[in-house]
């Protein structure tokens, strides 16, 4: 309890205690402005105080709570000297369950709010109720196949992995795109559930966290090879099986196949070789004549010499000259 007269004060003229008194209140301040409700008349309401009562929350956060409910209208802080000549200041809190604007405060403060009044603004008449209508149970919606595969991940794969209605509604955005990747069940479930650690302190967040970072690749289709060259066409003979171009065969059948024809004689055998000996005949004069040209040279000559016993051909010979038109010896 606080010192006399440095404690709580409430304020008159508030309405009876609901349980839904602070529920338009964020959680903290919700909470805070509830433990403020219950206490007596004079407690202790300064910051270090209510954070060893509330374990909860630390000094700064009682401090920010208690700022959050001056705003909102359910408490009134207010510094005052402790008396008539001293230079000692207080501050001196005053708490209403039901919120009150500033005017309202400061008509308090001046003795002009009546005790007896309940708010500061009258509220809006009663609407008579209507007569509802029976309400007929709505069949529960189809769930997608995204959502059954999530929900079932704590049954097929481990129980630390059951997830809640809404962080399976959350996950299941991305359990659609693994079946647009042409995933299955079994592929989310063994992503999911394989290695796990020994302690999963949030299923919904580990899954997520799972689920994004082993999505599997988007699909994607291999350009089809471009056509080659058209094989040349071929044919076998018929025989020897021997494949070639068609314009090497005749009647089906290779050079090597096809029989003689009945116009060719033994007259065509001889007149082609008598055509090859002519042939042979002609290289050899034009070879003897190259010969020839080669070792016509001084008949004393080795090379002359030499050709003459190789070849068999005689060099010419200088036509001798008349020595007696021959002048006299140098």
């Amino acid at each position: 309890m606080a010192r006399p007269g440095f404690g709580k004060r409430s304020a008159p003229g508030q309405a009876p205690r609901r349980a839904d008194d602070f529920a338009h209140l964020p959680a903290r301040e919700a909470s805070v402005a509830g433990y403020l409700d219950r206490l007596p008349e004079g407690a202790a309401m300064d910051v270090k105080t209510l954070a060893k009562e509330l374990a909860a929350y630390g000094q700064q956060a009682i401090r920010t709570a208690l700022q959050y409910l001056v705003q909102a209208g359910h408490l009134l802080r207010r510094r005052e000297p402790v008396g008539e000549g001293r230079t000692q200041w207080v501050f001196r809190t005053y708490f209403s369950r039901t919120p009150r604007n500033d005017a309202w405060w400061k008509r308090f403060l001046k003795g002009d709010a009546p005790p007896e009044q309940v708010d500061a603004t009258p509220g809006p008449e009663p609407v008579p109720a209507l007569e509802a209508e029976p309400v007929r149970a709505q069949p529960p919606a189809a769930r997608s196949r995204a959502y059954k595969a999530l929900a079932m991940l704590g049954r097929t794969g481990d129980r630390r992995l059951t997830l809640s209605a809404s962080e399976c509604a959350q996950l299941e955005p991305l359990v659609t795109e693994w079946f647009a990747r042409g995933a299955v069940e079994a592929d989310v479930v063994r992503a999911v559930s394989s290695g796990l650690p020994l302690e999963v302190h949030c299923a919904g967040a580990f899954a997520r966290r799972r689920l994004i970072d082993k999505i599997p690749p988007e699909p994607f289709h291999e350009p089809a090879d471009p056509p080659g060259p058209v094989p040349a066409e071929k044919v076998e003979c018929r025989t020897c099986r021997v494949p070639g171009p068609p314009e090497a065969f005749t009647e089906g059948l290779c050079r090597a196949c096809l029989p003689p024809s009945p116009y060719e004689g033994d007259g065509g055998a001889t007149a082609d070789a008598d055509a090859d000996a002519e042939r042979d005949e002609d290289v050899r004069r034009r070879v003897a004549g190259l010969r020839a040209s080669l070792v016509r040279r001084r008949p004393g000559d080795a090379l002359s010499r030499k050709a003459t016993r190789k070849w068999g051909v005689t060099p010419a010979r200088p036509a001798q000259r008349d020595r007696g038109l021959q002048g006299p010896a140098l």
